[in-house]
C-alpha cells in the first residue's frame, strides 16, 4: 500500500506539471506560429496521459491474488509500460509527420521575450520533475516511473534545443523550425522504442540479474552442509513479487528431518533478505567411497574438451543400481546439444562400463 500510495502521488504531481506545461506551451506556440513550440507541448501531453497510464496500472497490479491468477496481478505494471511506449510511439509518429511538411514548407515564427521566458522555465520545470520521477521510480521499484522521469529529462533537453531555435531566430532572422521539429520526433521516436523494448523484455522473462545471481548463491552457500547452489531460476510477477527454485547440493548421509529444517531455514531467509518466494531442492553429494570421486575427476576430465559445456552439477553414484546421475549446462549457441550429451556418456561407458549414466540437460538461465 505504502508503495502504491508513493506511485500514485509521484504520478499524480506529474500530471498537474505537465497539463500546466501543456497549457503554456500550446498558448505560446499558436500565438508565435511555433510548430517546435507546438510539439513539444504535445509531448508534454503524452507524458501527463503516461502519469494517468501509471496510476491505473499500479491500482489493477496491486489486486490480491485469487484462483484465477494465484500469482497476483502485478504484470500489470509492465502492460502499463507497454501502453505508455505506444502513447510516445504515436506522438512521434504525429509529430515527425506534421514537421515534415513545415521543414519542406518553412515559414518564419514570431517569438517575442515572453516565449523565451516560458521555454526557459519549461527546461527548469522539467528536469526538476525528471529527476525526481526518476529517482521514485528506482525508490519503488516502478518501470513506469522511471521510464517517464528518463522521459521528462529528455524532454527538457528537447525544450532546450527549442529555446536555441527560438533564439537563432530572433537573432539571425533563421527558421530552423522544421528541422528541430523532426529532430524532436526522433527522439520521441527513440524513447518510445527503448521503453517498449525494456517493458516487452519484463514480460517475455529475461535473464537473473548475474549481481543478485552470485549473491543470492554466495548467501544459500554457507549454510552448514551446503556444498553448492544450482539451477537458480527466478519469474518475476510484478516488480515487488519474485518467485523461482534452486537446488543445493547435501551430503547423502543427512536425515529427511534435517534436510527439512535446512531447506525451510534457507526458503525463510532468503524471503526475508531478498524478499523472494523461493523453493528449495536437493542434489545428494556421495560421502561414502573414494571410487565415486574418481569417476567424478574422469568425468571433469572429459568436459574440459567441450567448450560448449558451461557447468556440470548434481553428479551422484547409485551404487546399487549402478547408475551415475549428472547434470549439464550447455550454452545457448551449442549446436547439437544432443550429439553432445550423447557423446559424454559414451567415453564415460568406455571407461566404467560396468555403470549407467543418466545425463540431464539444463539451461542455461542464470550465472
Amino acid at each position: 500500500m505504502e508503495r502504491e500510495k508513493a506511485i500514485v502521488k509521484v504520478s499524480v504531481i506529474g500530471i498537474g506539471v505537465n497539463a500546466v506545461l501543456v497549457a503554456f506551451k500550446l498558448a505560446v506556440g499558436l500565438i508565435s506560429g511555433s510548430i517546435a513550440i507546438i510539439l513539444d507541448g504535445v509531448n508534454n501531453l503524452t507524458d501527463a496521459l503516461s502519469s494517468v497510464v501509471t496510476i491505473v496500472g499500479t491500482k489493477l497490479a496491486g489486486k490480491a491474488p485469487d484462483k484465477k491468477h494465484p500469482y497476483g496481478y502485478g504484470q500489470i505494471e509492465y502492460i502499463s509500460s507497454v501502453t505508455v511506449a505506444v502513447l510516445i510511439l504515436l506522438a512521434g509518429v504525429t509529430a515527425f509527420r506534421e514537421t515534415l511538411d513545415k521543414t519542406l514548407h518553412p515559414t518564419a515564427a514570431d517569438y517575442s521575450v515572453v516565449t523565451l521566458v516560458v521555454i526557459a522555465a519549461a527546461v527548469a520545470a522539467k528536469l526538476v520533475l525528471g529527476r525526481y520521477v526518476k529517482a521514485a521510480g528506482k525508490t519503488w521499484h516502478s518501470e513506469s516511473l522511471a521510464a517517464s522521469g528518463t522521459d521528462a529529462v529528455m524532454d527538457a533537453v528537447l525544450s532546450l534545443a527549442t529555446l536555441v531555435a527560438a533564439g537563432v531566430s530572433m537573432a539571425f532572422d533563421l527558421s530552423i523550425e522544421g528541422v528541430l521539429g523532426l529532430v524532436i520526433s526522433l527522439f520521441i521516436l527513440k524513447a518510445g522504442i527503448e521503453i517498449l523494448t525494456e517493458s516487452m523484455g519484463q514480460l517475455i522473462g529475461e535473464r537473473v540479474d548475474s549481481a543478485m545471481a552470485g549473491e543470492l548463491k554466495d548467501f544459500i552457500g554457507k549454510y552448514p552442509g551446503v556444498l553448492g547452489a544450482y539451477d537458480l531460476s527466478l519469474h518475476q510477477y510484478g516488480p515487488e513479487r519474485l518467485i523461482g527454485s534452486v537446488h543445493i547440493e547435501l551430503p547423502d548421509d543427512m536425515t529427511a528431518r534435517e534436510i527439512h529444517g535446512l531447506t525451510r531455514q534457507i526458503a525463510e531467509d532468503v524471503y526475508r533478505a531478498f524478499g523472494i518466494v523461493l523453493t528449495v531442492g536437493i542434489y545428494a553429494s556421495n560421502t561414502a567411497d573414494e571410487t565415486f570421486a574418481d569417476m567424478k575427476r574422469a568425468l571433469t576430465d572429459i568436459l574440459r574438451e567441450y567448450p560448449e559445456v558451461l557447468q556440470m552439477h548434481g553428479f551422484y553414484v547409485d551404487a546399487a543400481k549402478k547408475l551415475v546421475y549428472f547434470d549439464l549446462i550447455l550454452d545457448f549457441k551449442a549446436e547439437n546439444k544432443a550429439e553432445i550429451e550423447a557423446d559424454i556418456v559414451r567415453r564415460m561407458k568406455e571407461r566404467f562400463g560396468e555403470y549407467e549414466f543418466a545425463a540431464v540437460l539444463d539451461s542455461d538461465v542464470s550465472d
